[in-house]
């Protein structure tokens, strides 16, 4: 089913709507004069492209010198198709405050205060034009406008109709789609979880197993049923759903028929080891007199009694938990409703939780909302609540006044009710931890107490559920797929038709808890309401609300066990509630796959994947105390522990934003934790740094030994050279002969004999190539005469005749040894000798 295009519209300034819209307003509520006639103002400012907005956001209504009365401050308030922006005079920033989603409005209502003076001239004071918004996020909003303008009545009309869509196309999340946060198919994600718990994890769902059917797998005791493909079977129940083995589809299909709406008892949740399961459905049809019974449904239920592991032929123990009151499990009897009879039941017992229903967990909440708007810091009459009341918010400041104001905490009955909701959770987790027992858990429908306990109950007991990716799948498969109806519960329209967004408070209300701004005392007020309906005639409830209270109280109680943080949570709540993305419109899996949400709107899982991203670990959603090691078992809190407190990151962040911040320790433990992964950073820098200086001094070391022994050979070389230079010096010379070395040719003589060329050994050092020449000329008779060694050789040598002539002319006496001159013979000389025997004749 293709959605249709949302309208479009024009966006219009209340500078155009007449001259009396025309406003200039700077400064707080204070600064602004009320009693002179409106100026003429300048040109319109233009916010279509106003930096902060979203995609696909436009401004519908743009409005000047509005001042939020929480905190006295001046600023433009923006209409847009999301939501209503608050910029601050001058610097247009974003006022956290006073922005707020439209889908997160519970109600806003046009309040006209009188404000009463001492002085004759009270007809001065004009009564101020006030716009109250209460949202569901526990904040009370009021903004403050000019008299004798339509400023006020331009900005609730467009609240009237953007804040109450007729159809869910409507919604700010399809004009958006998509975008980069598409979301996968759901139904594979559910059948991933599926298939976790039935041991078989390395299984990944797809598209093509979801039509042929081929998902249907099983374990020894559990299988998926494909029973309900078409949603004929339950409407508000999965496509797929988990079931005994034992358990045919002709059986569900009878069974089916006893419970409401028929929900019949499937498996949410079961424990791989020992066997023992959670299971959920709606109350049975037993009637007025409890008389009523079925025999599929009493062997669906016996079928989760499974024999015990170790234990031959005994059967698990199972429990029945009714969420409700025992009272009101009777006076359901009277509508076909009621509950079931222990001793119909194989091995049961039937535990009831005294929880209340929807009506009165919406009473609480907005008790509780008042008392943090009364008792808050930012009040939404503008006055501090220590001014209130005499000058103390405690009425005065003594003793009795003081426990009555502390005790409308109390009155509220939220705490009681989060209480409740934790001690029956944990009762559910020990029998199945504890006794391996099997635990049934209804209410009347099956989807709103329920749903809260088995889900709660499934987080203690599994560890996967305390992870970013098993809180998801927990989310979508307890809440989501198993038909928690959220349109109707957060005050959303659905395909149906529109939602009741405006939810006035009872009356009974009234008296400890009055509606800001009727609670000055400077003057009175009365207010024109966006609605006539009161809490009775819908099905507004923060039932999921109050589930992620209790997900926060047992995170206080074990701040190690969970991977993400409370400022997780909280944003995952905003997310939820502004309808920014698809996933938690319409009310059961079928509507949301008849609206084509999947395809059509941006995915909260990816959103919140995204923006975990650009931090890794050191992200404020990433709990930095978390040891998986530690806590890799169930979470067993004892009754003592199980005494809720407000959840400073949500109820207190509005009222008290100080201290909200001041109770977060994650803050500041994030704070070190990015400090010290800096400094980590900057250590290995260094370390590299060093490990580079490191190399590079040993290069350099290794290349000065290298040329050391360069050095060391060429010295030894150079001796050498210089040892044969002289001892071939003194040898020619003992010859009568002078040896010349140069670095040209040398041209032939005929007294002078060359005795090498081209001697590498000789070759210039420095890279000259050019040829080293060595001339040995004949001395002089004078010379030879004046060289005593010259004449010894002369006379000892054996190849010279009497008559003084050389036996072996051709022998190059320079070449030979002689061991009187010390010379060492170059027997190369000798291979390129021309011997003749002639030499050696006898004389």
């Amino acid at each position: 089913m293709t959605p249709p295009r949302p309208p479009a519209w024009r966006p219009r300034s209340l500078r155009d709507s007449s001259d009396s819209d025309k406003i200039e307003g700077s400064g707080s509520w204070d600064t602004l004069d009320w009693t002179k006639p409106d100026q003429p103002a300048s040109g319109p400012v233009s916010f279509a492209n106003l930096g902060c907005l979203l995609e696909s956001e436009k401004v519908i209504v743009e409005g000047y010198g509005v001042v939020l009365i929480n905190t006295d401050e001046a600023g433009t308030l923006l209409v847009t198709n999301f939501r209503i922006l608050f910029l601050s005079e001058g610097t247009r920033k974003v006022i956290p405050l006073g922005t707020i989603p439209l889908a997160t409005i519970e109600k806003f209502n046009k309040t006209v205060l009188k404000v009463q003076s001492n002085n004759r001239q009270s007809d001065k004071n004009p009564p101020r034009r006030l716009l109250q918004v209460i949202g569901k996020d526990m904040r009370i909003v009021v903004y403050g406008f000019r008299p004798k303008t339509k400023q006020r009545r331009t900005v609730f009309d467009a609240l009237l109709r953007w804040t109450k869509p007729e159809r869910v196309w409507d919604l700010y999340t399809f004009a958006c789609g998509p975008s980069k946060f598409g979301n996968a198919n759901p139904k594979e994600r559910l059948l991933n979880e599926y298939f976790r718990l039935l041991g078989k994890s390395s299984l990944r769902a797809s598209m093509d197993m979801i039509e042929d059917g081929s998902f249907t797998l099983s374990n020894e005791m559990w299988r998926i049923s494909d029973l309900n493909s078409n949603y004929n079977l339950c409407q508000t129940y999965p496509f797929a759903f988990m079931v005994p083995k034992s358990i045919s589809d002709e059986e569900l299909l009878q069974a089916c028929s006893f419970r409401a709406k028929c929900r019949l008892p499937v498996i949410t949740w079961c424990q791989p080891g020992s066997g023992a399961v959670i299971a959920r459905s709606s109350q049975p049809l037993v009637g007025l007199m409890m008389n009523m019974r079925s025999n599929f449904d009493e062997k669906l239920v016996a079928a989760f009694c499974s024999q015990l592991a170790g234990e031959k032929g005994e059967r698990r123990k199972l429990y029945i938990a009714d969420a409700r009151p025992r009272k009101n499990a009777l006076a359901n009897g009277a509508m076909g409703g009621g509950s079931e009879s222990s001793s119909n039941y194989f091995q049961s017992q039937i535990v009831f939780f005294g929880i209340d229903n929807i009506h009165a967990m919406r009473e609480s909440f907005s008790r509780i909302r008042d008392y943090l708007d009364m008792h808050g810091t930012a009040s939404s009459d503008g006055r501090s609540s220590f001014l209130r009341h005499g000058g103390w918010t405690w009425g005065g400041g003594n003793l009795s006044s003081m426990s009555a104001s502390v005790s409308l905490l109390g009155d509220s009955g939220w705490l009681i009710h989060i209480q409740n909701v934790l001690a029956g959770a944990a009762w559910i987790a020990a029998r199945v931890a504890m006794e391996s027992a099997s635990v049934l858990v209804h209410c009347s429908d099956g989807w709103d107490r329920t749903t809260q306990l088995v889900s709660l109950a499934s987080l203690l007991l599994d560890p996967y559920y305390r992870t970013f990716a098993g809180f998801q799948a927990l989310v979508e498969k307890d809440w989501l797929a198993f038909g928690h109806p959220f349109s109707d519960r957060v005050g959303m329209p659905n395909i149906s038709g529109p939602g009741n967004f405006d939810l006035p408070r009872q009356s009974s209300s009234s008296g400890s808890f009055p509606s800001s701004p009727v609670r000055q005392s400077s003057g009175s007020a009365a207010s024109q309401s966006s609605s006539s309906s009161s809490h009775a005639q819908n099905n507004y409830s923060p039932i999921f609300t109050q589930w992620v209270d209790s997900v926060s109280q047992i995170m206080r109680m074990y701040p190690c066990a969970f991977e993400f943080s409370p400022t997780f949570l909280v944003d995952f709540m905003d997310c939820l509630l502004s309808c920014r993305f698809g996933n938690f419109l319409c009310n059961s899996e079928k509507e949301r796959q008849q609206c084509g949400i999947a395809e059509a709107c941006g995915c909260i899982w990816a959103y919140l994947t995204d923006l975990r991203s650009s931090g890794a670990t050191s992200h404020a959603h990433c709990n930095p105390f978390y040891d998986p090691l530690k806590y890799d078992g169930p979470l067993l809190p004892p009754a003592a522990s199980l005494a809720p407190t407000l959840w400073p990151q949500f109820h207190l962040r509005w009222a008290c934003p100080d201290e909200a911040k001041a109770a977060d320790i994650e803050v500041q433990c994030r704070a070190m934790t990015v400090k010290y992964s800096e400094m980590q950073k900057e250590k290995a820098a260094a370390e590299r740094r060093v490990d580079e200086i490191t190399f590079a001094m040993e290069s350099l070391s290794a290349e000065l030994l290298r040329e050391r022994h360069m050095g060391w050979s060429v010295r030894e070389s150079a001796n050498r050279a210089t040892k044969e230079y002289t001892a071939l010096t003194r040898a020619v010379q003992s010859l009568g002969c002078k040896i010349n070395f140069t670095t040209s040719d040398v041209e032939d003589d005929p007294k002078t004999c060359s005795l090498e060329r081209n001697n590498p050994r000789r070759r210039n050092r420095h890279g000259n190539n050019s040829d080293v020449s060595v001339s040995i000329s004949l001395m002089s008779e004078e010379y030879k005469s004046e060289n005593p060694m010259g004449r010894v050789c002369e006379a000892l040598c054996p190849l010279r005749t009497r008559e003084g002539v050389c036996r072996w002319p051709e022998a190059g006496c320079a070449h030979l040894g002689s061991q009187l001159v010390g010379l060492k013979a170059n027997f190369d000389a000798f291979d390129r000798l021309s011997i003749y025997d002639s030499y050696f004749q006898s004389e």
